[in-house]
């Protein structure tokens, strides 16, 4: 590690080719690990993967955005990600090979960038390669790149947002791009409308009047690639937003961030990165402390860590957080938390460093501190190959496992009433009633009426009247419970499941069963 800034250029040069390395070595290894688990196979960590496939395939049919063929749903959070898609399901061969790849290059891609905002916040090159380090060792972050998820598309353009903004800041002649790369990470993620007000924010201390005109573009160039996503929506559904805001955070209490949503997110990110957890705050008085300075680079990476948490935990229902499968809507700032808490550390660095001619024991103090720094995030991902491979063969033993079982035997002109729509929706030519309320956001106003959930279903399903139900019990006990409508018909148990809603997924007939299950014959 240098004890002094590189002198060129600070966030030009990439990241090592070693790190990037070491990253494909990672990736490959947890594919190892998930063929091991499957027997040879490959699959998706969460229905999620599924979904954005469904939606995707649709969509390069000509059938626009949609679950089934025709009825246009503003169901995805991430049309970028399923326009770059619905372009790899063109490719010959099979369609988990090429998502997982384009996430792995995303995941190098999302490296190197970690490493140039770094570099641009004048961090040295050896805390920039230790920032860029602690971000690639996240396990969660190689099990976004390789889960078929719009997370390292986002990382990336989120990364890139702010390494151009703080460019821009510094440099007020440049032009305002940065605004464009942040509009398209909002369209890969919805957080992205948030980093991108940040941006704004952050622009103010220095914008003046010239700079406002300067700026404007850019705002416009933003808001020429926001408006269609947000005309699509208003046309569909008579909301901007997408119908998952509704399903997942509709039911935020006071709008308030609460402390205890707000350690339940802190657990998350802790969980991997505990020492850039506790240096966080130590970086942004860093950056608050160079304000005005001629190292000024402005607040968006600590506005940006520190603004997500508050603002999922406003919009968090009561006894809850919104945080996704595993806190995934929290993997995004893992990067941030790494250059941030590194920054912190830079004040120490510059008194212990340069290595050249010091002892040895002084060598050997610096080794232990980057083993403590490190260990935890090393540690998660060794652990995290496991916990992929055991998520895609939960997906495998259950939602695929159910759309294969019932290829052979369901009539294509059945319906079903399912609460996990990916895999069905994409192996099964049938049509799907989405009892989650993404593909069917009308479902809401049943199930908040005064009659109560399972009652609210029920009428529910008796105006669309499905052939079958395909449901984790666990999900619906009163709804198929013995003595209720709903006969049993097929069963699958996950075996040491940490990903479904439930150990079991069954199918059950209904009182509107049009079309009989085919008998197959087995040799």
């Amino acid at each position: 590690m240098e004890g002094a800034s590189d002198p060129r250029s600070p966030g030009r040069a990439g990241a090592p080719w070693w790190l990037l390395a070491a990253g494909a070595a990672v990736c490959v290894g947890y594919l190892a690990v998930e063929r091991r688990v499957l027997g040879g196979g490959s699959g998706f960590p969460l229905d999620d993967s599924w979904i954005h496939l469904a939606f995707a395939r649709n969509l390069a049919a000509g059938y626009g955005l949609s679950l089934n063929p025709g009825e246009l749903i503003t169901g995805s959070t991430a049309p970028l990600w399923t326009a770059l898609l619905s372009i790899l399901l063109l490719l010959p061969g099979s369609p988990a090979f090429w998502v997982k790849l384009l996430g792995g290059a995303l995941y190098l891609a999302g490296a190197d960038a970690t490493y140039r905002l770094a570099r641009q916040l004048e961090l040295t090159p050896g805390l920039s390669a230790l920032a860029t380090g602690l971000s690639l060792g996240t396990g969660w972050l190689i099990w976004s790149a390789l889960s078929g998820l719009e997370i390292p598309l986002f990382v990336v353009l989120s990364l890139w947002g702010v390494l151009l903004h703080l460019r821009e800041r510094r440099s007020s002649g440049r032009l305002p791009l940065s605004m464009a790369v942040l509009a398209a990470a909002a369209l890969a993620r919805p957080e992205g409308l948030l980093l991108l007000l940040l941006a704004v924010v952050d622009r103010l201390p220095v914008a003046g009047a010239a700079g406002w005109r300067r700026l404007l573009p850019g705002i416009g160039l933003a808001l020429l690639l926001l408006l269609p996503a947000a005309a699509f929506n208003l046309a569909v559904t008579g909301s901007p937003l997408p119908t998952t805001f509704a399903a997942k955070a509709g039911g935020s209490r006071d709008w308030l961030p609460g402390l205890q949503e707000l350690f339940s997110i802190l657990k998350i990110l802790f969980s991997v990165q505990p020492w850039s957890v506790l240096l966080a705050a130590g970086g942004a008085l860093e950056l608050v402390r160079r304000l005005g300075t001629p190292r000024d680079r402005g607040l968006l990476p600590a506005l940006w860590l520190f603004g997500l948490p508050l603002a999922y935990a406003a919009l968090s229902p009561p006894g809850g957080i919104v945080a996704g499968n595993f806190g995934r809507y929290y993997f995004p700032l893992y990067p941030f938390l790494a250059v941030v808490g590194v920054l912190a550390l830079a004040p120490l660095a510059g008194r212990l460093l340069p290595m050249r001619g010091v002892g040895l024991r002084r060598r050997v103090a610096v080794g232990v501190l980057l083993a403590l720094l490190a260990w935890p995030t090393l540690l998660s991902t060794v652990r995290g190959s496991g916990r992929y491979a055991q998520s895609v063969a939960n997906v495998q033993d259950s939602d695929v496992a159910m759309a294969r079982w019932l290829a052979g035997r369901l009539p294509p002109e059945a319906v079903l009433a399912v609460n996990d729509i990916g895999a069905l929706g994409y192996l099964l030519p049938n049509r799907l009633i989405d009892l989650a309320g993404i593909a069917n956001p009308e479902l809401a106003a049943y199930v908040t009426g005064p009659a109560g959930r399972a009652a609210g279903i029920r009428r529910f399903l008796a105006e669309r009247r499905p052939d079958y139900l395909v449901v984790f019990p666990a999900w619906f006990p009163d709804l198929v419970a013995p003595e209720g409508p709903f006969v049993p018909v097929y069963g699958l148990t996950i075996g040491g499941n940490i990903t479904m809603g439930g150990d079991r997924l069954v199918v059950y007939s209904t009182p509107w069963t049009r079309h009989s299950l085919v008998e197959i014959s087995v040799p």
